[in-house]
């Protein structure tokens, strides 16, 4: 896959309510054209009055899950971006409410690999999560214990299959 030629010129809007986030986020997106809000408010703003091939939603401090509600109604992937919300509960919420992918803030410098996959999901008309689990279910693994899916093997079973 070739990151950069996915990237170049996407529209993508990046949220979080921590500055240092939106930085480094915008650094690794520097080929797209991005839009940032720190705020719920502003985020919901340019949400519902722009365009964006996918946006990058913190879970806390920003109501994370509201506004993957307004980019889902949007028809605009998101890919949830946490450090707080990083709990077997809220990666199952989170692709239950709509979202392509979910990224631990501690993996913040594969973002751009993230987004690209989600956008060739979309382009292909793939499972954007087959490759979510191939390149993070390892980590939840470490983080979750081994048996996370176990909770609901049938749920997860249809989300990351190919």
């Amino acid at each position: 896959m070739n990151v950069r030629k996915i990237l170049r010129g996407k529209r993508v809007l990046v949220v979080d309510d921590e500055e240092d986030i939106l930085k480094v986020a915008t650094e690794l997106l520097e080929i797209c054209k991005i839009d940032t809000a720190s705020t719920y408010e502003q985020a919901k703003e340019l949400l519902e009055n722009n365009f964006y091939h996918i946006a990058v939603l913190d879970i806390m401090g920003v109501r994370g899950y509201d506004l993957l509600e307004i980019a889902t109604r949007r028809n605009i992937p998101a890919l949830m971006l946490t450090a707080h919300a990083l709990t077997a509960e809220d990666l199952k919420k989170s692709a239950e409410k709509g979202a392509s992918f979910y990224a631990p803030k501690d993996e913040i410098d594969k973002l751009d690999v993230f987004v690209a996959d989600v956008l060739e999901a979309k382009e292909k008309k793939k499972n954007a999560w087959a490759k979510w689990y191939e390149r993070l279910g390892g980590f939840c693994d470490q983080r979750f214990g081994k048996n996370w899916r176990d909770q609901d093997p049938e749920f997860w079973d249809k989300m990351i299959k190919y």
